[in-house]
């Protein structure tokens, strides 16, 4: 086992997870002294927020776009630049099981993406941090030394240790935390009652769909929705509807599958599945032209969003209304313990994770700064 990351005289914060959440605490800790160090399992920044480039189209096959309807977000958008910003003019409307399409009622006004996709959010926060961040690292194991003044480290699946730490910090998805904690060397109480609340959030799978076509074609709207969850398509969008995404006279559609589809049918190889899409939307859109693509992509998501909170309140200085929430608050932050993301704030948009992050990391700093 080496150690990769030097000890520094500055407190020093690790993160797992260099989705919006993770992210979000490293911006709020650019202004202490800590030294943060982000431990990333993919070769990205932003988890599901995520673009991917083919064919030369660019599109956002995670969550399509940022919603900027409160001040705050509004506001950090500018701060970033307007510089290959680019919002979203049209709606998004819904359908019905039936597949009847209607009007939405505008609550998604302001939708943002960037030219160069969803991905700069990340990009553009951690270019204002001082943050080390480690792609393609993954987390096997958290281990806790009370002993040392820097409690907390963390090891790679390659055998690499990481830390020491005064504060630990971990985004990815529950199902993920929880496993992570579950087999975590921290011979403490707080570590069972933390997988406890973790492993009480729910989440649905999502598959996507990419579906590309030599034509374009002029809507009224961005994007569809079924809000009631009982078609076999949850999300549809026109990736061209975003400038600089998919080249003039093509089109590209972005189809989420709904979590029962897509629980079924995740394993199946995409070319077991694209037909079976594309005449879903052909019908979806009554435009027979959509049953043949000439190239489509995939990517799953196994925890794409979750259902609803922490049953509990042992997370991010939320403190619950009882003694005993209020004590579980304080011993789990005393350990330097921490946990973030949509899952914790309870809805499953990118703000809600970003900015849930960001009050956690201004947490850390008071706390080890």
């Amino acid at each position: 086992m080496t150690e990769r990351d030097a000890p520094s005289g500055s407190p020093r914060v690790g993160i797992v997870g260099a989705g919006a959440a993770g992210v979000g605490a490293a911006y709020a800790l650019r202004e202490t002294d800590a030294d943060v160090t982000i431990l990333e399992k993919s070769g990205g920044v932003c988890g599901r927020a995520a673009t991917r480039r083919k064919h030369g189209c660019r599109y956002d096959h995670g969550a399509n776009y940022v919603n900027a309807t409160d001040d705050r977000t509004a506001e950090l958008l500018e701060d970033l630049g307007r510089a290959g910003l680019a919002e979203i003019d049209e709606p998004v409307w819904t359908f019905d099981a039936e597949g009847t399409i209607t009007a939405g009622d505008g609550r998604d006004s302001k939708k943002y993406t960037w030219t160069e996709g969803i991905t700069q959010l990340a990009k553009r926060l951690l270019d204002r941090t001082d943050a080390t961040v480690h792609r393609r690292t993954r987390v096997a194991e958290i281990r806790r030394d009370d002993a040392g003044r820097r409690p907390w480290a963390l090891v790679d699946a390659d055998g690499v240790s990481h830390g020491p730490f005064d504060a630990l910090l971990l985004t990815p998805p529950a199902p993920q935390t929880a496993a992570l904690l579950r087999a975590a060397a921290w011979d403490d109480h707080r570590r069972e009652a933390l997988v406890d609340a973790v492993e009480s959030v729910s989440y649905r799978t999502i598959r996507t769909i990419i579906l590309h076509y030599p034509f374009g074609e002029s809507y009224p709207w961005y994007g569809l929705v079924n809000p009631d969850r009982e078609h076999a398509i949850g999300w549809l969008s026109r990736e061209e509807c975003k400038p600089g995404h998919v080249p003039d006279g093509e089109s590209v559609l972005v189809v989420q599958m709904s979590p029962e589809w897509s629980t079924k049918r995740y394993d199946d190889p995409l070319s077991a599945v694209v037909d079976d899409v594309a005449d879903r939307v052909a019908t979806l859109l009554d435009d027979e032209r959509y049953r043949d693509p000439d190239w489509a992509d995939d990517q799953g998501w196994r925890y794409a969003l979750p259902d609803d909170a922490v049953e509990t309140a042992p997370f991010g200085g939320s403190v619950g209304e009882s003694a005993e929430e209020r004590s579980l608050v304080e011993d789990v932050a005393d350990a330097g313990l921490y946990v973030a993301g949509d899952w914790v704030a309870g809805e499953g948009r990118v703000p809600a994770a970003l900015w849930n992050g960001y009050e956690t990391g201004e947490w850390i700093g008071e706390r080890v700064g």
